[in-house]
């Protein structure tokens, strides 16, 4: 009868811890700045759920990576998660890990999106269990994971790339940016007759000098069953108020930008020209996954050979004793 009764409890369990599903979700890390940020949304009542938080699903390792466990998602796999990042797992050994040891032998029926520091590049890695619900899928970027259940079709994550890609400014409002991409009716097939993409989301991002638990930006807006409220506008009502998408970021960067970098695009040579031509600079040209491919000190009306670096998008970082400048350039 005891074994019964535990068996009976076990099951509750399952079911309470499995009840919930982040349908669309990204994390992405900042190659410049190293912030590490997560966003997501989802057609689940949390106040009818009994759920506290509305980031639970994503975590953030300030200076190491991002962490979202979604689909059927079970506190005890999040944790294990966790425990492998702090370790020092690249992500995708944490996700072979998570598939390998689901705490109830049943990986299929989970999502995962990782980001992560290893050595000096950014690693992705995505694992969209195959017993999720259509439409699911997951996206990989050089910075960024992004990956979703329930949807209404593709669509949806397609929407949340343009969106990270194309939106101007710093992390956070990329992900404000992936989260627009996705502001769909039926985003979350099963808010369709409610009108909205979903009940709730939220967007955070953590400095390398934050700890852990405690970003220093989380903005987050949860909704009932029948509200009729579109959660990831309201929450973009609370992200103007309490953000600037003009500063520096990833692909929005100083417009007093005191250097000229002559051609760009350019293929093997650049000339580099400061506005005082007097001053020692350094020069360093980061790709997109946050590795330094290229640094050396030069002065105005230099001429700096590149042909050893591949085509691509990268960030030149010009600095001195004083100040740091960062920009776009492109080799062809």
């Amino acid at each position: 009868m005891r074994n019964i009764t535990l068996s009976i409890l076990f099951m509750i369990i399952g079911i309470i811890n499995g009840i919930s599903q982040d349908t669309f979700s990204i994390v992405a890390m900042d190659p410049i700045t190293g912030e590490v940020g997560s966003a997501g949304a989802s057609c689940v009542d949390l106040d009818a759920n009994n759920l506290p938080t509305d980031d639970f699903l994503g975590e953030l390792f300030p200076g190491l990576g991002a962490i979202n466990s979604q689909a059927y998602y079970i506190p005890a796999n999040q944790a294990n998660a966790r425990a492998r990042m702090n370790e020092g797992y690249t992500p995708s050994e944490i996700i072979e890990w998570l598939i390998n040891n689901d705490v109830q032998n049943q990986p299929q029926f989970r999502q995962y999106g990782i980001v992560g520091k290893v050595g000096k590049n950014i690693e992705t890695a995505a694992y969209t269990g195959v017993a999720t619900d259509d439409y699911k899928n997951d996206i990989t970027g050089p910075n960024y994971s992004i990956q979703g259940n329930i949807l209404l079709g593709e669509e949806v994550l397609n929407g949340m790339e343009d969106g990270f890609l194309n939106t101007e400014g710093d992390l956070a409002c990329k992900l404000m940016g992936a989260l627009q991409g996705a502001n769909i009716v039926g985003a979350d097939f099963r808010c369709t007759n409610n009108g909205t993409s979903s009940l709730f989301a939220f967007v955070k991002v953590a400095q390398p000098s934050d700890t852990f638990g405690d970003p220093s930006f989380l903005l987050s807006v949860r909704t009932g069953s029948n509200d009729q409220i579109e959660p990831i506008t309201e929450l973009q009502i609370l992200f103007d108020e309490s953000s600037d998408c003009e500063s520096l970021g990833l692909s929005e960067f100083d417009n007093d930008f005191p250097f000229s970098v002559y051609p760009n695009p350019s293929n093997d040579f650049v000339s580099l020209k400061a506005l005082n031509d007097s001053e020692t600079y350094n020069l360093t040209i980061i790709s997109i996954t946050g590795a330094v491919v290229y640094t050396s000190d030069f002065i105005s009306n230099t001429v700096i050979d590149l042909s050893g670096i591949s085509k691509g998008i990268y960030f030149i970082n010009i600095s001195n004793k004083i100040a740091s400048y960062t920009s776009k350039w492109i080799k062809n």
